[in-house]
């Protein structure tokens, strides 16, 4: 296995240090965000994942869900 080199600690941050800082305040993204974190998805029917179950993704249902509603809106 190769050696991995830190990062410099001389260099100077290029990009933002979090990625909502990518994202506009009126981007419509932050809707569906707001709206999905507003939801009880377990009373909804949506499992959550215990790592005990053979075959069950390691994916938050949410971050799921608001990438479904994405994509059903914006396709």
């Amino acid at each position: 296995m190769a050696f991995i080199l830190g990062e410099d600690r001389k260099q100077i941050n290029l990009l933002p240090y979090i990625l909502d800082d990518y994202v506009s305040e009126d981007n419509p993204v932050r809707v569906i965000d707001a709206y999905v974190d507003s939801l009880n998805l377990e009373d909804l029917g949506f499992v959550i994942y215990s790592g005990n179950s053979a075959g069950q993704k390691p994916y938050s249902r949410q971050d799921l869900l608001k990438l479904y509603i994405y994509i059903l809106l914006y396709e």
